[in-house]
């Protein structure tokens, strides 16, 4: 192994790392942005959930998931079912031109924040009326099994890779299929109490902290430069390098442009700035880009973050509409516009095609729909979904976690 090669194994491995670091900084932003977009009576048990959501992704992927979604055979349909992480590279392994060019260990930890990434986006759908222990036994399997499982199809080389889908970051992997299990999740739990009328009415339920629900949107926005630009897996190279820079770029650019075009047309729609969608206008173009955020100019970029800050206005009426309740707006900011995002790779790449990119959509669509409809059908069955509308009523943080988030504000009154 030369000075040269070692060198630049150390650098792409911190380089790894620290991107990392990044998305799991991510999981602070869900938590905040989730905190700030439900009542004040429901924040606490959204905490525990998040930070809970996180470890227990964390053991999940170390015991089975990373095996399963990276030690299988390539262009398989299944994978191979494995224990714990593997062993790292040793020396004797870093001479070839098949060298390894990153640590094992720091492979596993850029992937285990993905994971829990993906298992954050079902936390705010189902907010304010699901039991916290059905909620954690869900995030057991999505963490260890459907979501390797899927990933493996895509990113472990399985038969999605060999037929030629394209998903740089997650847009389909993480985003959508995030999206996915929480549908499925919130189809079985039904919306709040009061949310709907009986004559088609929509009740709004304003959030209890839009400051926290801003500052979680931008700690996502920056935990995002770590989630597409460690993606590119290395940047010791001058190519690598600048890749690494234009996916910055377009990963900021997008952002920008869903936010202003959300911000627009919400302007448009309603005759006010409303900021829940100017924040998820800012989310939905990080989604759209991550599928690839490459190969678009920077101009390109941006317009592909407007077209999902469009989408996601549009999104969140429809669901509401069909009387399908997400508090935090999730299943259109990774669900709807993730399927723009996955689409949107045909513009700017040659080697995407729209077969590859459909297949791609129904088939993880379609495993964690059903995979988590399931889990969810069997954890209602045993134990129950939802708390009493009792419980619901004065609030999960008492019911589930027997204290409040801010009870010098809450405590004596219902919010």
């Amino acid at each position: 192994m030369t000075e040269l090669t070692e060198l630049q194994y150390a650098f792409d491995t911190f380089y790894f790392l620290v991107c990392g670091a990044l998305v799991m900084w991510m999981a602070a932003g869900f938590t905040m942005l989730e905190a700030g977009l439900v009542r004040a009576k429901n924040t606490t048990e959204i905490l525990t959930k998040n930070v809970a959501l996180f470890a227990i992704a964390c053991i999940m992927y170390m015991l089975v998931g990373y095996q399963i979604m990276y030690g299988s055979a390539e262009a398989g349909w299944m994978p191979s079912f494995g224990f714990m992480i593997g062993a790292e590279n040793g020396a004797d392994a870093m001479v070839g031109d098949e060298a390894p060019y990153y640590s094992v260990m720091s492979d596993f930890f850029f992937q285990v924040v993905f994971v829990a990434t993906c298992m954050s986006i079902v936390s705010g759908v189902v907010a304010e009326r699901m039991k916290l222990w059905a909620f954690l036994g869900f995030a057991v399997v999505m963490t260890g099994f459907i979501y390797p499982v899927q990933g493996y199809w895509k990113w472990g080389s399985g038969w999605l890779n060999a037929a030629g889908f394209l998903d740089f970051a997650g847009s389909g992997v993480v985003h959508m299929a995030g999206a996915a299990a929480a549908l499925a999740g919130v189809l079985l739990l039904g919306a709040r109490k009061g949310k709907y009328g009986p004559n088609g009415q929509i009740n709004p339920i304003p959030g209890s902290n839009m400051p926290l629900a801003a500052l979680g949107t931008l700690v996502l926005w920056l935990g995002w430069f770590g989630f597409n630009g460690g993606s590119q897996l290395k940047m010791s190279t001058f190519d690598d390098a600048n890749a690494v820079a234009a996916i910055f770029v377009n990963t900021n650019m997008a952002a920008a442009g869903g936010l202003v075009a959300a911000l627009l047309l919400a302007r448009l729609l309603f005759g006010k700035a409303d900021l829940t969608m100017a924040l998820n206008g800012a989310l939905a173009g990080l989604v759209a880009i991550t599928a690839e955020p490459l190969t678009p100019s920077a101009g390109l970029a941006t317009l592909i973050g407007a077209v999902g800050g469009v989408l996601v206005v549009l999104s969140v009426l429809g669901f509401d509409k069909l009387k399908i309740d997400d508090p935090v707006g999730a299943l259109s900011v990774h669900g709807v516009v993730g399927i723009w995002g996955l689409l949107a790779v045909c513009i700017s790449n040659p080697d995407a095609t729209l077969v590859a990119q459909l297949t791609g959509i129904a088939a993880i669509f379609a495993w964690v729909f059903l995979t988590s409809l399931v889990v969810w059908g069997v954890i209602k069955v045993v134990f129950g979904l939802r708390v009493s509308e009792e419980e619901e009523y004065n609030g999960v943080d008492t019911a589930e976690c027997g204290m409040e988030a801010y009870p010098e504000f809450t405590r004596g009154k219902v919010n």
